[in-house]
């Protein structure tokens, strides 16, 4: 059975690699950017920005590809904001079928309303308490430091301290060129040593280098994209495919790699869905897991994205199954609580869907 995009729509999905700021409903950013005085927007005329950011998102660049962020986080400066933007999140994700969601944002980006590090994450947490209540879905926190500034110690500490209230882990994000992941080492090691989780964006815009040092010198947990990885498996015109000694610890280790199809394109990492190394990848049996990155900017959510690897691949029930165990066993929650959503909600889902 090839799945429909509708019943894509309703299996149980993981979502490990999304940005709180990149996936506001465009009629929420009119309506705050009203409120708080954000003169600064293209239009706003909701449908108009919707398109906005898709057409300028998709520029092959990834520097032209964050760009598009200022206008989202300009209106994410006040608690009420915040609060709003996280708990529609929660809403959107939850109706399109995810049941378990890693949601990531930078919080110093969001201090320009005179709100505390400890007060954004505050905000953030109960917007998530809010959209998810009554829902069947979970959504946790990963703080971002940004790779260019220097506060990256400041936000690793600051994950630790809001452990328990339901951030999962740690990130680095922003521009790859220039801006190695080992220049935030003192954040990693702060991690190691309290026994935190972290991914980090590397392999996306910059090659085999940004994942080597995300790895070896880093110790990453997840890959945040990781796609370039490619580069380093050789396929031969008889089809034979060799492994460099990069890839293969990736796949011996079973790094996880957070895949973001639609994205990847946007930003020219891959030239299209049909040509993303996902497919080659997950034929090589590597840790691949499929994500959204920006649902407003890339105009997708995680179904689309799944169905649109239906299209491209003919994916069927049992390959979203295995990219879908894949995310879950990557997740930043603990092995029992991630068990219990493999056993009790994904597994019976997908064999509701796909009867043996």
């Amino acid at each position: 059975m090839t799945p429909t995009p509708a019943q894509v729509v309703s299996a149980p999905k993981v979502l490990l690699h999304d940005h709180l700021d990149g996936g506001l409903r465009p009629a929420t950013v009119v309506e705050l950017a009203a409120a708080s005085g954000y003169d600064a927007l293209p239009t706003t005329d909701a449908a108009e920005l919707g398109r906005w950011f898709r057409e300028n998102a998709d520029a092959g660049s990834l520097p032209r590809y964050l760009s598009t962020f200022a206008h989202t986080v300009g209106v994410m400066q006040t608690r009420e904001a915040l609060v709003r933007v996280a708990r529609e999140c929660a809403e959107d994700l939850a109706a399109d079928g995810v049941v378990y969601a890693e949601v990531r944002y930078a919080p110093e980006l969001h201090l320009e309303g005179g709100l505390t590090l400890d007060e954004v994450v505050g905000a953030v947490q109960e917007g998530y308490r809010q959209g998810c209540h009554d829902r069947p879905i979970r959504v946790v926190t990963l703080l971002t430091a940004m790779r260019h500034a220097a506060r990256s110690l400041e936000i690793a500490e600051l994950a630790v301290r809001h452990r328990a209230d339901g951030v999962v882990g740690f990130d680095i994000a922003g521009a790859e060129a220039g801006f190695p992941p080992s220049r935030h080492l003192a954040a990693f090691q702060h991690m190691q040593r309290a026994n935190g989780h972290f991914t980090i964006h590397a392999g996306e815009a910059f090659g085999l280098p940004s994942i080597w040092e995300a790895l070896q010198e880093c110790h990453a947990d997840r890959l945040g994209h990781g796609v370039r990885i490619v580069d380093d498996v050789h396929v031969d015109t008889d089809g034979t495919v060799t492994l460099g000694a990069l890839a293969q610890y990736v796949r011996d280790c079973r790094i996880p790699l957070e895949l973001c199809p639609s994205s990847n394109v946007q930003t020219g990492a891959a030239p299209s869905i049909a040509e993303h190394p996902i497919g080659l990848l997950r034929s090589l049996q590597f840790r691949v897991t499929v994500n959204t990155d920006n649902r407003l900017m890339s105009g997708v959510s995680l179904s689309s994205e799944m169905s649109a690897l239906v299209d491209a691949f003919g994916y069927g029930w049992s390959d979203l199954r295995w990219l879908t165990i894949n995310a879950m066993k990557s997740a930043f929650i603990p092995y029992d609580e991630r068990l219990a959503l493999i056993d009790g909600v994904i597994k019976p889902g997908y064999d509701a869907l796909s009867p043996a």
